[in-house]
């Protein structure tokens, strides 16, 4: 008797399939992906490190260093730093991984086994910083993640965050971050967001770090977690921080570059053996980082994400990734001028990269949960979402948040972006339909069913009322399906 969770499987690959994922932190891997992914790998415990100076990601200044072939890296067995045996395969597959994401990002070292772009902003902070000390990056509300100092999490209540926001057009408030950034001489700098359309001047970051460190006289770390937006650096069509100064870069694994969900930290400096405990210098960043990693945040890495992850990076190292990075721009910034056109008011008034932000409250009066649940039931798939100075509560937001990555891996192209625009805004007129229905002398939490459709239970949310639009909705969502059978999700 097949498990029941098979065929929960089944029906998430069926909406998959039959829908279009917008959400922007989300992609399909590729079916060589899922097949590591769901290797014997999984069987295996590898507490510790591949021994990895002289593969491709070394000291650059290491007079044994050499340049490795992808055939010697794997065929060579080396000294390593694990706590258990049988790990000549696991060595070899994590410094394959390690040297593919050293050149798909011009580090000169990266952890690979970082489980979440969490555990690598946590892990990047526990090398560098003590308790208490203090933290400078995009405020939430801002566009800012939940681990740049939310006081929901862990690491804000160990250390001291500040956040600087963005200006009217949706840009860093630079002004601010180097006034923040001189008051407060934190230890770290941050730049990285899950809500930015926009792409950063990391030269300028670079030279506040530098007034920093001057006026304090201490070391800045220079960080950004670039979790969004990595594939487009590694595809070349966004600027990579590492190439301005910045002494780490975090980011997920999945998201643009299309790997499995995982996290990776990249970092310039040097490298050498974690087992002893370096100074605390920039100069030393790679060797803390490892250090925090395992066993200072984390315990044995998933070696069959790992191998993941060195699948992924070196299908982003082929010719073909640049044009799809290129691709998945011209299809947001296609999109975002086709919303704009239908009366979408955007947030910075388009984008630069693959993010797009929605104000649903000023384009057409009802919050982002509303329009959430309103396109799900069409299968366009995304998220409500803050804007910067929202005054709705973080489950009823102002906002939704879309981008292009997943449906540019299906292959849907700039000519598609017109008809989800055009579904996009009949939705909207149907949510815009269903709120104005709502007697607003209903007794709290009940709404009157529109008289134009079958009456049902009375609605305890706003969205609710949408069950009486379905027949509308269910001819959006034909259309939708009709589409995205035509680009089959990748699959084994």
């Amino acid at each position: 008797m097949q498990d029941l969770i098979f065929d929960l499987i089944d029906n998430e690959y069926k909406r998959q399939s039959e829908g279009l994922e917008l959400i922007p932190s989300e992609n399909y891997v590729s079916p060589a992906v899922l097949k590591a992914m769901g290797s014997i790998l999984t069987n295996k415990y590898s507490e510790g490190y591949p021994y990895f100076n002289g593969i491709g990601c070394g000291r650059a200044d290491d007079p044994d260093f050499t340049e490795w072939s992808e055939s010697e890296i794997a065929e060579k067995i080396l000294p390593n730093y694990r706590y258990y045996g049988g790990q000549a395969n696991v060595d070899r597959i994590e410094r394959l991984c390690i040297d593919r994401a050293c050149r798909l990002f011009h580090a000169n070292h990266a952890n690979v086994q970082p489980h979440s772009g969490a555990q690598a902003n946590n892990a990047v902070y526990f090398a560098w910083l003590s308790p208490g000390d203090t933290v400078l990056g995009m405020a939430l509300p801002a566009g800012g993640h939940l681990t740049h100092g939310a006081p929901v999490t862990l690491s804000a209540h160990i250390y001291n965050f500040v956040g600087y926001g963005v200006t009217e057009d949706g840009d860093i408030d630079y002004e601010e971050m180097e006034r923040l950034a001189l008051e407060h001489q934190p230890k770290l700098i941050l730049v990285g967001y899950s809500a930015f359309m926009k792409i950063p001047d990391f030269a300028r970051i670079a030279k506040i770090r530098d007034q920093v460190s001057a006026k304090s006289g201490h070391e800045v770390l220079l960080m950004a977690d670039m979790a969004h937006v990595a594939g487009l650096i590694a595809g070349g069509v966004h600027p990579n921080p590492l190439d301005f100064g910045f002494n780490v870069m975090t980011t997920t694994t999945h998201k643009t570059l299309r790997g499995p969900r995982g996290g990776l930290i990249l970092s310039n400096g040097n490298v050498a053996s974690p087992l002893k405990k370096p100074e605390k210098t920039l100069a030393n960043i790679p060797i803390l980082i490892d250090r925090a990693v395992f066993p200072g945040t984390q315990g044995g890495p998933l070696d069959h994400v790992i191998s993941a992850k060195a699948v992924a990076f070196g299908e982003d190292l082929q010719p073909e990734f640049k044009k799809y990075a290129e691709n998945i721009v011209k299809n947001a910034k296609t999109l975002a001028t086709e919303l704009q056109n239908l009366g979408f008011v955007l947030q910075g008034g388009g984008t630069d990269n693959h993010l797009i932000l929605i104000d649903v409250k000023s384009s057409f009066g009802f919050d982002g949960k509303v329009y959430e649940k309103a396109l799900d039931m069409v299968g366009l798939t995304l998220n409500a979402n803050s804007l910067p100075h929202d005054k709705g509560p973080a489950f009823r937001p102002s906002g939704v948040r879309l981008g292009t990555p997943a449906i540019t891996t299906r292959g849907l192209g700039v000519k598609d972006m017109k008809t989800l625009a055009l579904w996009m805004k009949k939705v909207a007129d149907i949510c815009a339909d269903a709120v104005a229905s709502i007697d607003s002398t209903a007794q709290p939490n009940t709404y009157p069913t529109p008289t134009s459709h079958k009456a049902t239970s009375a609605p305890r949310h706003p969205e609710d009322i949408l069950d009486n639009y379905s027949a509308e909705l269910e001819t959006i969502k034909k259309e939708v399906r009709d589409l995205a059978l035509k680009f089959p999700v990748p699959s084994l």
